[in-house]
């Protein structure tokens, strides 16, 4: 694989070394999921009451407080070819009694990388990283979600990797020097998590340097969800006629878990009987291993749809150009 690529989907802060809890990452998520593209507006609230519904889990103010408190004293190293970076999230966090809204107040440096990251995730993936129990999972979710489109990731150093999970700490201790301890606690678990409540498969390898493992990479294939996740992920109205209502919503969901998001386009496919037949239909095949090999679903479902030419690109310039 080119190694060059890796910057299509290049993310500083989800490379970022930093340790978060399985809160503190449901938190984080929330946070990008509430994130508004060409607001300046640094100030986002959170309602407790809808994370809770999303995650299935419930929350006490003192365990709350005390995630946020960390979060706010946390710092996160973001370093690529040209400069080392300390930044901290938050002015302020804000609990408004009585409301279950926690007001969180983001540092402006921190904005463009929370948006870069937002902008590798759909909406349908921040749902289903939150049901995801594991802290280690949520993180290598991320990491895995950047390679998506082709198919692995690139060669990882263990050591490297487990520093920026927190395995490792600041002082080169070590919380799991078994390698055995790592795959049971870390890596087995995190897989298993992912390829059942995720629209990532994955899978992992372990390479050898001498008698010790070095290195890790990760084989990341897109697959069909199993369960629905109650996010708002496709507008409401009336289904076109020959159609239910829950269809429309399957196919809206394809469409989420493939990254065909453009407004205009979606609306166009959701709105014919015919298309959201053939996304389901997709969605089928899709489940059942018949595209498994595809090298990219998108493209090939809006092929399968009509929207691009298979040798001469796209028919539907404006919404597809995107999505290509």
């Amino acid at each position: 694989m080119n190694k060059g690529l890796e910057i299509r989907q290049h993310n500083a802060l989800t490379n970022a070394r930093y340790e978060y809890t399985e809160l503190q990452l449901d938190l984080f998520f929330f946070i990008i999921s509430k994130l508004r593209k060409g607001e300046k507006d640094t100030v986002y609230q959170l309602d407790i009451t809808e994370l809770s519904s999303l995650t299935g889990k419930r929350y006490n103010a003192a365990y709350l407080h005390k995630a946020t408190a960390d979060m706010g004293s946390r710092m996160l190293e973001v370093e690529d070819a040209n400069e080392y970076q300390q930044l901290w999230m938050f002015q302020r966090i804000r609990y408004l009694k009585g409301q279950g809204i926690i007001e969180f107040d983001l540092t402006r440096h921190v904005l463009p990388y929370l948006f870069d990251l937002k902008n590798n995730f759909t909406s349908y993936e921040l749902a289903a990283a939150l049901r995801l129990t594991s802290k280690y999972a949520k993180r290598i979710y991320q990491h895995c979600s950047q390679w998506k489109n082709l198919g692995e990731t690139k060669k990882y150093d263990i050591l490297d990797f487990k520093r920026m999970l927190g395995i490792v700490d600041d002082k080169g201790t070590d919380k799991m020097p078994r390698i055995s301890d790592f795959k049971t606690s870390v890596l087995d678990l995190a897989t298993k998590q992912i390829n059942e409540h995720t629209e990532l498969h994955i899978s992992y390898t372990l390479e050898k340097k001498g008698k010790a493992f070095k290195n890790i990479i990760f084989t990341v294939k897109p697959q069909a969800l199993a369960e629905t996740i109650p996010f708002d992920l496709v507008p409401s109205g009336t289904a076109p006629v020959g159609m239910q209502q829950h269809q429309v919503e399957n196919a809206g969901r394809l469409l989420a878990q493939l990254s065909i998001t453009t407004p205009e386009l979606v609306a166009t496919i959701l709105a014919s009987a015919a298309h959201v037949a053939a996304c389901n239909k997709f969605a089928h095949d899709l489940k059942t291993g018949k595209y498994a090999k595809a090298h990219s679903l998108s493209g090939l479902l809006l092929t399968v749809l009509g929207f691009k030419k298979p040798a001469n690109g796209p028919l539907f310039d404006a919404a597809t150009k995107k999505q290509a």
